[in-house]
């Protein structure tokens, strides 16, 4: 016999120390389900998930690297607000700028389905007239100012700019291979 409230405390037993509000959230949420009021569950489970998701946002942005000597790196705290609208993910973004003043905006998103549908053009690429590159085992897509990567076919990188060896440099900061393991 299936029971949501069991299966929910032993998902509460998994959950990092770290997350007491979410922990508290998650035991309220039973709470008020074993107690029959359904509606104060469901907006319990809705507020856990937000910041379940503000975890995997923070997590994603970790993965930005740091701004090169002499540069900013400003993130956008509110990149990943919209997410729900294109189909749920996270995402998050940086602008790095240089000391002469020019901008690159690197944004990522993960486990969108803009990502699924965006892999066909970076997998082919070359048939579809654009540049590719390699940096480590990654391949990119590059057209005009913009460089586009697919990390472990979830994590869609676009890197913005004027100059494609800048673009290059700054891609070449990352850690793809840890990026493989997002959010596992």
């Amino acid at each position: 016999m299936f029971r949501p409230a069991a299966t929910l405390s032993l998902a509460l037993l998994a959950a990092p120390a770290s997350a007491d509000e979410i922990t508290e959230t998650l035991q309220s949420a039973i709470t008020a389900y074993e107690e029959g009021d359904v509606q104060y569950a469901l907006d319990e489970l809705d507020f856990a998930r937000a910041r379940l998701v503000e975890l995997k946002t923070d997590a994603l942005a970790g993965y930005l690297p740091e701004a090169p000597e002499g540069w900013t790196r400003d993130i956008d705290t509110d990149a990943g607000a919209a997410m729900a609208m294109m189909g749920g993910g996270v995402a998050t973004e940086a602008a790095y700028t240089s000391p002469d003043g020019d901008v690159y905006s690197l944004q990522m998103f993960a486990d969108n389905p803009m990502v699924a549908s965006m892999s066909a053009i970076i997998t082919n690429a070359g048939a579809m007239g654009l540049r590719t590159d390699r940096i480590g085992r990654q391949k990119f897509a590059i057209q005009d100012d913009q460089t586009m990567g697919l990390v472990a076919n979830r994590i869609l990188i676009q890197l913005d700019g004027p100059d494609a060896e800048t673009r290059k440099t700054l891609l070449e900061a990352m850690d793809f291979e840890a990026m493989a393991g997002f959010g596992s």
